[in-house]
């Protein structure tokens, strides 16, 4: 009976699809614009508080440094009054004599030496300078007409007299604090104080503190920039340019206005400007964002601006706005995240209710399938004897993988005997030759030594032995071996090698106990250099060094050879077993791989070096007898 078709058709695609992809398409850049907003406004935000914390520190910093200004001025506000007390002073106003002048210069000196201002002199009411402090200079204020100065108008009037300029004789810039000087109610003339400010600039500069001090016409006189001296820091009229050129305030300053890169008004005497970075104070950044804080100064005119660099703030800013950004960013990937979990979900309850559904029709129908579900059982056994069957062939497969596996275990063994036996089977044969001529020749202690030598051959052949059917069973490999006695008896067993050389041998090595057994490390010293022997058969001078060092808690065996070394081919298969160079039956190709099993065995290893000038050397590292991993030496 065949399953109505109708029972499996495909529904019809779903109508959200189209929905699906519209979201798919608009909801990245939506993302991505809200990501926008939302760091503008962290960024905004940070901004904003962070202007005003440092408004609000910036207002302590201004009136700290601003009446520091007031004080600097006002120290030196009662010295022009003073000289109203000096007899001396009136005696040179009303009688103008070369004897009163010096006794009145000689007085200004000494008041101004002591009071260390720049200059101090005395003007008649013709504003011709009568007596200065500076009367032995070249550039000395003596003699000059000086009506035409600001502050002696004023002060000729009864006015205080306060006023910034250039000097018009030496160029130098002061401040003058100007006082008429009375006698019987009526003025007779001038007397000045020049004072330097430029110490608060230099203070200011030391303290990398940006600030500027501005005076009544809008030009700067005094900052910690000197790029922006003499600038304007509002736009000034052709008319007021040419009446200060007249008066010679600023010598002849250009006056040009002091224009920032930008400009933000924030509150009343409070704006953000940007201006180049000044090099002394600021050495990373070509511009710089201020917070200009001013605030007038008393008793004068002037204005004193405190400007606060806003560029980390501007980055503490920006990193907020990054922040907010990509909190923003996980958020709303948690939450597609979690809308996808929930549709997936949903899904797996729609396709679970409809296997239900197909479950269940597919049970109404199992009365009408039982003939066809007996044949698929019957088909079933027969697949299932099949299966069995074919495990049955696998697991004797496997039997006769182990037992080839076995066979090639014992096969490598006894290649790996009778490497081991070859070496001392020689040196038997050449000694019971040897024995066998001196006992002919009568020799007998010879005789009687080469059969010592004989049986302790003997004996090694049966440690050797031993030491394989210990290695084959992966036994311990602890013990202790004398690395002198080990390279002699490795050197008397290849005493015919050696004998048929002219070989130069450099014993370069320390004596030393390793943690090895002593028939092993026999063994390997034999191959390492019974190899070095055979690469230096058709050397006409060849020489072996066994040069050894301390390393990282291990003694280390240097065997090198000036032998033809070793090819780039060969060096990539050096340690495989039953790989070997030597022609005919001369080598097995397990000398090396069973010299590094030994060391290795003992928490050693075996490697090879390929000297620039030639040769092989073999290094064989070793524990030092006693030595725990771990330990230093």
């Amino acid at each position: 009976m065949k399953c109505d078709p109708t029972l499996y058709r495909a529904a019809p695609p779903s109508l959200a699809v189209k929905p699906r992809l519209i979201r798919q398409l608009f909801l990245p850049p939506l993302i991505i614009l809200l990501m926008i907003g939302l760091g503008f406004i962290g960024f905004w935000t940070s901004e904003y508080y962070g202007i005003r914390t440092l408004g609000e520190n910036g207002e302590r910093q201004l009136e700290l440094h601003a009446r520091t200004v007031e004080s600097e001025i006002s120290k030196y506000t009662y010295l022009p009054s003073l000289l109203e007390l000096e007899s001396s002073v009136s005696k040179l106003l009303a009688d103008p004599n070369p004897e009163h002048r010096q006794a009145v210069n000689e007085y200004l000196e000494g008041l101004n030496r002591r009071s260390r201002s720049r200059a101090i002199y005395v003007m008649d009411t013709t504003g011709r300078v009568m007596a200065t402090s500076n009367w032995r200079d070249v550039d000395s204020y003596l003699g000059e007409d000086l009506s035409f100065r600001a502050y002696f108008q004023n002060a000729v009037r009864g006015q205080p007299g306060r006023f910034y300029g250039i000097g018009s004789t030496n160029g130098e810039p002061g401040y003058y604090l100007a006082h008429g000087l009375e006698e019987h109610g009526k003025i007779i003339g001038v007397a000045v104080v020049k004072v330097r400010l430029e110490a608060l600039e230099e203070r200011w500069q030391r303290a990398r503190l940006e600030a500027f001090v501005s005076d009544e016409n809008g030009i700067i006189i005094l900052s910690s920039d000197p790029a922006r001296r003499l600038k304007a820091v509002r736009p000034l009229s052709d008319d007021t340019k040419e009446r200060l050129a007249r008066s010679l305030q600023y010598y002849w300053a250009t006056l040009n206005e002091l224009q920032p890169l930008a400009r933000e008004q924030l509150d009343t005497g409070t704006e953000k400007l940007t201006f180049p970075a000044n090099s002394e104070v600021v050495a990373d950044d070509r511009e710089v964002t201020y917070l200009a804080q001013t605030r007038p100064l008393n008793d004068t005119p002037w204005n004193f601006t405190l400007l606060t660099p806003l560029n980390d703030l501007r980055q503490a800013a920006i990193n907020q706005g990054i922040l907010v950004a990509v909190a923003f960013a996980l958020v709303a990937f948690l939450l597609i995240a979690w809308n996808e979990r929930r549709k997936v979900i949903a899904t797996r309850l729609a396709a679970r209710e409809a296997l239900q559904e197909a479950n269940n029709q597919l049970e109404r129908r199992i009365a009408e399938r039982t003939t066809d579900l007996r044949a698929s059982n019957e088909r079933l056994k027969a697949q299932i004897r099949e299966r069995r069957q074919a495990e049955e062939t696998l697991r004797r497969a496997q039997d006769e993988l182990v037992q080839a596996g076995k066979l090639a275990a014992i096969g490598q063994m006894s290649t790996s005997i009778a490497h081991e036996l070859n070496q001392p089977l020689a040196a038997l044969r050449t000694l019971s030759g040897n024995t066998v001529r001196f006992l002919e020749r009568g020799a007998l202690d010879t005789a009687s030594t080469n059969l010592k030598t004989i049986n302790e051959l003997i004996d090694r052949m049966g440690r050797i032995t031993a030491s394989l059917r210990s290695f084959a069973r992966r036994g311990d490999d602890q013990g202790e071996a004398s690395l002198g006695k080990a390279v002699d008896a490795a050197f008397q067993v290849l005493g015919s090698r050696l004998d048929s050389l002219p070989l130069t041998v450099h014993r370069q090595f320390s004596q030393a106990m390793l943690q090895i057994d002593q028939t092993r490390l026999e063994q390997i010293l034999v191959n390492l250099i019974g190899n070095a022997l055979d690469a230096m058969h058709a050397q006409p001078a060849p020489q072996l060094w066994l040069e050894s060092d301390i390393s990282e808690g291990k003694y280390r065996l240097r065997v090198r050879d000036n032998g033809h070394g070793i090819d780039p081919e060969t060096r990539k298969h050096l340690f495989e077993p039953f790989f070997t160079t030597k022609p005919g039956e001369q080598g097995l190709g397990l000398g090396l791989t069973l010299s590094a099993s030994l060391a290795a065995a003992t928490g050693g290893n075996l490697a090879v070096e390929h000297p620039a000038a030639g040769g092989t050397a073999f290094v064989l590292s070793l524990p030092l007898a006693g030595h725990q991993p771990g330990e230093s030496i």
